[in-house]
């Protein structure tokens, strides 16, 4: 092989080596732009998500927010709503409290709607009624019972037909009643100050020792049966408002 053979047989081989070698580098340049391809869309895929989990949670927490304010809205209507109907209740209760005082000046009007008809003795009558139920509920055989001033002399009328009643029905001997002279009740609307303690009638009685007390006043005997019918009345009254 003469020296222009070697020569092209050493040109042949550089231009297939070199050929391979750009084949090589078209081979790498093409897988590297395939990996950066993909990295890139898993980065942008990863940044959409992660955008996505953002804007959700801060959709749910907008929602819990209207939720919250809607849920604090609707308490504060109810409030308004019972605040509104014990305002209601309480002043029905006001307007009883005033027209008790009715009962013991024995107005014919009140008692007609109490159905006791025209009774000039109906109050001196009502307190014999109320130390009877008292004296039943005490069971004591001596009892301090303390009055307005002004019944006075309903409660001396009626003390001994009260005494003898009582021990009819307990089958016991009459009990000492000692009436309390020094120490009344306090007075009824038309005599007290605007903001002093007042009685409209009844009469309150306690053990000799003091240590049971029971009030049978028109005051608390209104009490009594304004909480045990505050149901019934809420739903005579409030039957037809929705919850």
């Amino acid at each position: 092989m003469n020296d222009a053979d070697v020569s092209k047989q050493i040109l042949q081989m550089v231009r297939f080596i070199r050929q391979e070698a750009e084949e090589k580098a078209n081979e790498i340049s093409v897988s590297a732009e395939e990996e950066f391809n993909i990295e890139k869309l898993q980065l942008v895929e990863a940044e959409k998500k992660k955008i996505r989990q953002e804007y959700e949670k801060k959709e749910k927490q907008v929602e819990i927010r209207k939720k919250i304010e809607y849920s604090m809205q609707l308490n504060a209507s109810r409030i308004k709503v019972l605040q509104a109907q014990d305002d209601l209740v309480n002043e029905m209760k006001d307007e009883a409290v005033k027209s008790l005082v009715n009962v013991s000046k024995g107005h014919h009007h009140l008692l007609e709607f109490l159905h006791f008809g025209h009774h000039e003795n109906f109050y001196r009558d009502l307190i014999k009624d109320l130390i009877v139920q008292s004296l039943l509920r005490l069971k004591e055989p001596g009892v301090l019972l303390r009055c307005r001033k002004e019944d006075k002399h309903f409660v001396d009328e009626v003390i001994d037909s009260a005494r003898r009643e009582y021990a009819e029905k307990a089958k016991v001997a009459p009990p000492e009643v000692f009436v309390d002279e020094d120490v009344y009740l306090p007075a009824g609307p038309d005599h007290h100050h605007s903001h002093g303690l007042i009685c409209s009638g009844g009469v309150v009685l306690a053990s000799k020792d003091g240590k049971i007390v029971f009030e049978n006043t028109l005051d608390a005997r209104l009490e009594v049966v304004f909480h045990k019918k505050l149901p019934e009345i809420r739903k005579l009254l409030f039957s037809n408002i929705a919850e």
